[in-house]
């Protein structure tokens, strides 16, 4: 009883705490993500110690990513991310190979041992396209034509983050399968593949039924089955569970109007979105980089990781122009919880020192807080959930 009380406090403090700093910051023009991490920075066990680490907090910061991004699904149709099919794919590529080479570069260069600088190179690679969903759902931008690369490009950022990490993992534990890896590739490509071109028509094939059923809001219970049900196969396969979710609400994208469903999965992500992004602050320990050693080399990997999505990125969007092509570098520069996990595996393998796990904690964190203000920025002259634009029409205003 007790130990339930200090959960349901502990819920109460994140969710007000959250909530609380996300509006101060709104207030001072800037996202609420960057308050509701904050909160967690301050309220977590480095700081001010009020609320511990719990693997029940963890799964409730798990699901509200799931839910933002299966949210974001719901707003993108199948044709609005083919559309940009061609120019996701070329930032995706790029937006993996240019941070690769220099944080695999520079650590190599500072005669570190190969496995270590190749933990770190695979770190820098990743995505956390959460936050930036956040940040454009907040917006009502979702339908700009870079948020749509955006979203592209995190999936196939994630399917060769995904091999790469199988790659670098399989060395540190000193057996590497091709056969796993390829098997692995081969999961994550059909899995996307199939839910692009057929998810939709099956949907559509069984969607009258759902008018015909008796349970109390029957396509929002459907939709968050669809939801959980494609998170679980996509952990399952390797990839991360919130492209699953992803895949999910775009495969109900076709429907969602009908159903009012980005209505309602917009009120289930107001509760438990904060959780995700008070969770993440609260991992923040700055006394990590206390060592000026490790601040100096923590200051020049974010530089790496931070130049590395904007030039490859950039590149990989050059055709919508300057101010599009910057929209999108800066788009995928958030590493997060994903920079993290990277160096959580290299640490628990003995892959990479802890000096090495902090300058990656660093760096994720940087980047996770600079990017939503200056996409905001970057923003500021689009009027929000205007209709769809194209390639065509983006490439004339540039």
């Amino acid at each position: 009883m007790e130990h339930a009380t200090q959960v349901l406090l502990d819920l109460f403090l994140i969710f007000a705490s959250a909530k609380l700093l996300g509006e101060l910051c709104e207030r001072f023009r800037q996202p609420a993500v960057v308050g509701e991490i904050l909160a967690g920075l301050l309220l977590g066990p480095y700081v001010l110690r009020i609320v511990s680490h719990s693997p029940i907090y963890e799964g409730i910061a798990e699901i509200g990513v799931i839910f933002l991004l299966f949210t974001v699904g719901l707003e993108t149709k199948p044709s609005d991310i083919l559309s940009v099919g061609g120019v996701a794919s070329k930032v995706g590529i790029l937006g993996i190979v240019l941070p690769f080479a220099l944080g695999f570069g520079l650590i190599f260069y500072l005669g570190h041992p190969t496995l270590e600088a190749l933990f770190i190179g695979t770190a820098l690679v990743a995505t956390s396209v959460g936050i930036t969903a956040r940040v454009l759902g907040d917006m009502g931008l979702i339908q700009e034509t870079e948020s749509r690369i955006i979203l592209g490009a995190a999936v196939i950022d994630d399917i060769i983050g995904m091999i790469l990490l199988a790659v670098v993992s399989g060395l540190g534990e000193g057996v590497l399968s091709w056969v796993r890896i390829a098997v692995v590739a081969v999961q994550a490509i059909a899995f996307t593949l199939f839910l692009a071109f057929i998810g939709s028509p099956v949907i559509n094939r069984y969607a009258r039924t759902i008018d015909n059923l008796k349970t109390p809001h029957a396509p929002l219970v459907g939709a968050i089955l669809i939801c959980l049900g494609l998170s679980a196969l996509s952990s399952a396969i390797g990839m991360a569970a919130i492209i699953g979710a992803f895949m999910a609400g775009m495969v109900l994208a076709e429907f969602s109007g009908r159903y009012h469903l980005v209505e309602k999965a917009e009120t289930i992500c107001a509760f438990l979105v904060p959780y995700f992004f008070f969770v993440m602050g609260s991992h923040i320990n700055v006394a990590v980089v206390a060592n000026w050693e490790i601040l100096w080399l923590a200051l020049v990997i974010t530089v790496l990781a931070v130049v590395g999505k904007l030039l490859g990125c950039g590149l990989g969007a050059w055709s919508l122009g300057r101010k599009g092509a910057l929209i999108v570098g800066v788009g995928m520069v958030p590493r997060g919880e994903v920079g993290i996990i990277v160096a959580m595996l290299g640490l628990k393998l003995h892959a990479i020192p802890e000096s090495m796990y902090a300058l990656v904690i660093f760096m994720s964190v940087v980047t996770t807080l600079a990017v939503p203000p200056v996409l905001r920025v970057l923003f500021r002259d689009r009027p929000a959930a205007r209709e769809p634009a194209s390639i065509e029409s983006a490439m004339e205003r540039r």
